[in-house]
């Protein structure tokens, strides 16, 4: 399978290059004599690594699935086995291709692939000895501790996953919140600081052992230009969308202030990170009733109520998504899909419930890791789940070193795109809503400021996680400071604070799954901002006639077939071909999503006029 999204995170390898077998070693060592510094040695070399890599990628991504789904000593220690192997040839073979990309006359396609296999790794191990057994097991440890995480409520012990759905209960307290917050982030994050300090040190050196300033500049070097544009490049999308993050920030800071009073929220500064329904105030919409809008809040419907009322069970929640596909021409998942994912938790073992999509054969082993909920958050976690695996068997005639979206925003994008469909029309089509239950143009301010609540309330969280840990890597944000350098960025790009007082004892990053488990995160920033430039170009496609919020495009075969040829390109070409291939744009933007969003603009500077913004 292929490392990428958020499925195998916590290996700590490649997203590109999973490394090969063992066995690859001679052939790695031999490279010289057998694959000569010329442009055909090179296409044959090239040609070796992605046929080790393809073998090995199975075998691996096997004993990754079972040490995801069955969490024991045994199954560490297996991962952390593979896991280095991993590493160390992916080391290797990126050393290597380093070396062949200076060869004169190279093929495009050739030339191509080695810049995939010289910057794809995620967690470089410098090449000494045991620097890869070492950062392999530190890895898996921490992926096995956030596994097994647990916080209090009420004193009593709840799961991560169960304190996930508890955080969005508004029936709680603003001290059981911070109980829960506070738990969490002390018993998930503090442990790991010095761990998650030794292994990004060894990852660092690995970088810079590949001619990179840093890690984060290896990161960011894997979008087809050079690292510091494309640090401009997030950096002029997120100036696009900032001013619809601060009004949505103002609005809310208000509803809670009337909610909670001054002594919990105050009226004017950041808020309270704890009281925006969501461990991490990623996503706010679960607390979407206390700002719903007199009149438009009510949007005459409840998706988890519908979802209780139709009677899905958590099969047919991921049926329903299938469905969705199927409407634009895509075949059906193959039947080991539903044999071999895991749709619930276990009663019986510890597994990690984080949500990912996996691709065990590169061909059609597709799966989908959760412990689904029976509600609207995982309704639409499971679209997005399912845009991986279909863009995963969309490109699987490529060459292994192009199984990959056209770049790593590209894959969580395309399932978020569906889920925007997610209309009251469509609820309508697939029979989970009445004609007249879909709520009139008077309830569309409702209807857009919950979806902001997730959608726009992400983005600078989506932008500041990588951030923070390029700071890391580059060291201005130094290892003495690591809690507050996480907390800092959270008060200057999301205007929150932790709801009690933080010290260097801490690790509050450690307490959000991608941190430990390495998973590079800009990508769901991207994910946001091309999954609306998408949506607008598959609603233009379809000819939807009317505001762009109430488009969906299910049952368009049309869009369907445009969809595929741009997925089936995979990582064979830069990403802005791809883009303009469905797109017809050459640039990610954040104008579709302003566009999107306009009505809900207007309507909030209205509400917060005469208020404070900013903190």
């Amino acid at each position: 399978m292929k490392l990428l999204c958020t499925s195998l995170a916590a290996l700590a390898i490649a997203s590109a290059a999973p490394a090969a077998a063992q066995n690859a070693a001679p052939a790695a060592a031999t490279a010289d004599a057998a694959y000569p510094m010329t442009p055909q040695g090179a296409a044959d070399w090239v040609a070796m690594v992605e046929s080790e890599m393809g073998d090995f990628g199975v075998e691996y991504a096997r004993v990754s699935w079972v040490n995801s789904t069955y969490i024991t000593p045994d199954t560490d220690a297996l991962a952390a086995k593979y896991g280095a192997q991993a590493t160390e040839m992916s080391v290797r073979y990126a050393n290597e291709a380093a070396k062949y990309a200076q060869v004169q006359g190279l093929d495009a396609d050739v030339a191509r692939k080695l810049d995939i296999l010289r910057n794809g790794i995620v967690m470089p191990a410098p090449v000494r000895d045991g620097a890869a057994t070492e950062l392999n097991e530190i890895a898996t440890s921490l992926n096995s501790q956030y596994g097994k995480g647990k916080g209090t409520l009420d004193g009593q012990e709840i799961s991560g996953s169960d304190i996930e759905a508890e955080m969005g209960n508004l029936d709680r307290t603003p001290e059981e919140y911070a109980e829960m917050w506070t738990s969490w982030h002390d018993n998930v994050g503090a442990p790991m600081r010095d761990d998650y300090l030794r292994m990004t040190a060894i990852a660092n050196e690995g970088a810079k052992e590949l001619g990179f300033a840093d890690l984060g500049a290896m990161w960011r070097s894997n979008y087809d230009m050079d690292p510091d544009q494309f640090a401009a490049e997030t950096e002029r999308m997120w100036q696009e969308v900032k001013p619809l993050y601060m009004a949505l920030h103002t609005y809310v800071r208000s509803k809670l202030n009337e909610k909670y009073g001054d002594a919990v929220q105050p009226a004017t500064g950041p808020i309270r990170a704890d009281l925006l329904g969501n461990m991490w105030a990623q996503e706010w919409g679960n607390i979407y009733p206390l700002v719903a809008p007199a009149g438009a809040g009510d949007i005459g419907y409840d998706l988890t109520e519908l979802i209780e009322q139709k009677g899905l069970d958590e099969i047919q929640m991921v049926r329903t998504g299938e469905q969705f596909f199927s409407s634009l021409g895509f075949a059906p998942l193959p039947g080991t899909f539903w044999e071999r994912s895991q749709f619930v938790k276990p009663r019986d073992r510890e597994v990690v419930c984080h949500a990912s999509a996996w691709d065990v054969d590169n061909v059609d082993d597709l799966r989908i890791k959760m412990c689904i909920k029976k509600n609207a958050d995982d309704f639409v976690t499971i679209h997005h789940e399912l845009g991986h695996n279909y863009y995963q068997r969309a490109y699987n005639k490529q060459d292994y070193l192009y199984l990959n979206g056209a770049n790593d925003g590209f894959h969580e994008a395309i399932g978020d795109m569906v889920a925007l469909s997610i209309t009251p029309e469509y609820l309508v089509q697939i029979d989970m809503l009445q004609p007249n239950q879909v709520p009139g143009t008077d309830k569309d301010i409702g209807l857009l400021l919950r979806q902001a609540m997730d959608k726009v309330a992400f983005l600078p969280f989506g932008l500041m996680v990588d951030r923070y840990r390029w700071g890391l890597f580059d060291g201005s944000i130094p290892a003495g400071e690591l809690n507050k350098g996480w907390n800092d960025l959270r008060l200057e790009y999301q205007g929150i604070v932790p709801p009690v007082e933080r010290d260097e004892t801490k690790f509050d990053a450690g307490a959000k799954y991608h941190v430990p488990g390495n998973v590079p995160y800009t990508r769901y920033f991207l994910a946001r901002i091309l999954q609306f430039q998408s949506f607008k170009a598959a609603c233009d496609q379809a000819g939807w006639d009317g505001p762009l919020h109430r488009c969906s495009f299910y049952g368009n075969e049309e869009v369907g077939k445009n969809l595929n040829a741009m997925l089936e390109m995979g990582a064979s070409k830069p990403w802005p071909d791809a883009l303009e291939a469905f797109t017809g744009e050459r640039q990610m933007s954040g104008e579709a999503m302003v566009e999107y969003f306009a009505p809900l603009k207007a309507w909030l500077d209205e509400q917060n006029a005469g208020k404070t913004e900013g903190w």
